[in-house]
């Protein structure tokens, strides 16, 4: 009998993208995989079970969002719109093309943040607040955006601890911009050292450094730009 064939998914989950990301990747150091049809599918069934579960909790919200009346109890209001902003992070995590499924919760969610406002009526410190609020949701969907930065930020990430520098030392400048955001200048120094660590033992062992190196700039740059704000 013939053994199946993995090959990568076209639009792959959290899993995939790491194991991908560390395919032979000297910067992982011992942390690096190999490719192939084996590891694909321990990944692959892992994003699967994810996305099985994402699927289930997203019919669920969308039966109770469904169910939404013009009037309905506040409490309710916030839980469908605390579902709805946790989906969202994990839509930009999980496998396949979650496209429409990103707008049909901005559509509720604009739904639900209308009602809210209706229900702040005059009060000025709320309306304000709600504002903040949805400039927030705003600047925090942009981040989701990217893979990358939507990985980092999930609490149940396959990106482990060690695998934070290599990982932005891998990435591409678009996901780097947004990654960089993530962190603040203590953490940012932290990851400029271990960066270094790396990069010089990879270049004494006379490997090619040239995009590890770049985003070590780049990073760097951003450390400056921290540093100017203060």
């Amino acid at each position: 009998m013939e053994e199946m064939t993995f090959i990568p998914s076209e639009n792959p989950g959290a899993f995939e993208r790491h194991l991908i990301r560390r395919d032979e990747n000297v910067l992982f150091s011992d942390r690096k995989t190999l490719v192939n049809s084996k590891s694909l599918m321990e990944a692959q069934k892992k994003d699967h079970e994810i996305l099985q579960q994402f699927m289930l909790d997203f019919k669920d919200t969308m039966l109770k969002a469904a169910d939404f009346k013009p009037n309905e109890d506040s409490e309710i209001i916030l839980e469908i719109k605390d579902s709805l902003d946790k989906l969202y992070a994990t839509s930009s995590t999980v496998a396949d093309d979650q496209t429409r499924i990103k707008d049909s919760i901005k559509k509720f969610l604009n739904i639900l943040m209308l009602a809210i406002r209706k229900g702040a009526g005059d009060d000025a410190h709320a309306l304000q607040e709600l504002e903040q609020e949805e400039m927030a949701r705003e600047a925090n969907f942009k981040f989701l955006d990217s893979q990358l930065a939507a990985d980092i930020l999930d609490p149940d990430s396959p990106i482990e601890d060690v695998d934070l520098v290599p990982t932005l030392l891998s990435a591409n400048k678009d996901d780097l911009a947004l990654a960089t955001q993530l962190f603040d200048k203590d953490q940012v120094n932290y990851i400029l050292t271990e960066a270094e660590i790396i990069i010089n033992k990879l270049d004494k062992e006379g490997h090619n450094i040239k995009q590890a190196a770049e985003n070590f700039v780049f990073i760097e740059g951003y450390k400056h730009f921290i540093e100017l704000q203060a």
